[in-house]
This record gives C-alpha cells, sequence and structure tokens, in this order.
C-alpha cells in the first residue's frame, strides 16, 4: 500500500556530518507525522525527531542541537540533517510515517527497512 524508501546512511567520523532521506509512495491519501527512530545494537527503538504535516518539530534531548528534521510535503519525503556526529549515534535508523491510506481511508503507521549508521574513526 505505502512504501518508505530512506537512503544516506554511511560510515562518518566522529564530528562529521550525513543527510538521511526518507521517500514515502504508494497509496496516500494525506501524509501526516513523519519521524526518525533509531535502534543500537541491545537497545531498544527509540524516537530522535519527528515533524508534523504543519512542520511542527519534536526531538529527544539527545540529538538536540545537533540533528534537524525536515520535509517537502510536494515530494512526501523527510529529512534528517546530523551534525556533530557521535559515536554513540550509531545505529539503524528508521523512518516512520502516519498515513491516510487512499484505498481504505484508514489511518495507518508504516515504517522504512532502516539505513545504518556508524560513527566511527
Amino acid at each position: 500500500q505505502v512504501q518508505l524508501v530512506e537512503s544516506g546512511g554511511g560510515l562518518v567520523q566522529p564530528g562529521g556530518s550525513l543527510r538521511l532521506s526518507c521517500a514515502a509512495s504508494g497509496s496516500i491519501a494525506r501524509l501526516n507525522a513523519m519521524g526518525w527512530y533509531r535502534q543500537a545494537p541491545g537497545n531498544q527503538r527509540e524516537l530522535v525527531a519527528a515533524i508534523t504535516s504543519g512542520g511542527t518539530t519534536n526531538y529527544s534531548d539527545s540529538v538536540k542541537g545537533r540533528f534537524t528534521i525536515s520535509r517537502d510535503n510536494a515530494k512526501n519525503t523527510v529529512y534528517l540533517q546530523m551534525n556533530s556526529l557521535k559515536p554513540e549515534d550509531t545505529a539503524v535508523y528508521y523512518c516512520n510515517a502516519a498515513v491516510l491510506v487512499s484505498m481504505s481511508y484508514r489511518h495507518r503507521e508504516f515504517w522504512g527497512q532502516g539505513t545504518l549508521v556508524t560513527v566511527s574513526s
């Protein structure tokens, strides 16, 4: 029904930057809140940042001031600009979207496949 495709992960040195992208496609009547979560080995998945369709943002304390979430509603795409990266930011990052599905007109939540971010020297 709805697909979320992430890109932009990779290996970066501490202090470096990466930009993640997540494009939504499929049976989308309305794309509501979108967000980024991450999961490090042995840890639970945690919210990194979220953004409403109107542009209101929310960040976890651990990334405030370093990460910026944004979206392009015309492209159904959400971005995560990550600056001043630290080794503890190493994780698989997942895109999440709350969607009003056009075929069923039901609200559902979708996840991307994840993209690995490794911060290491």
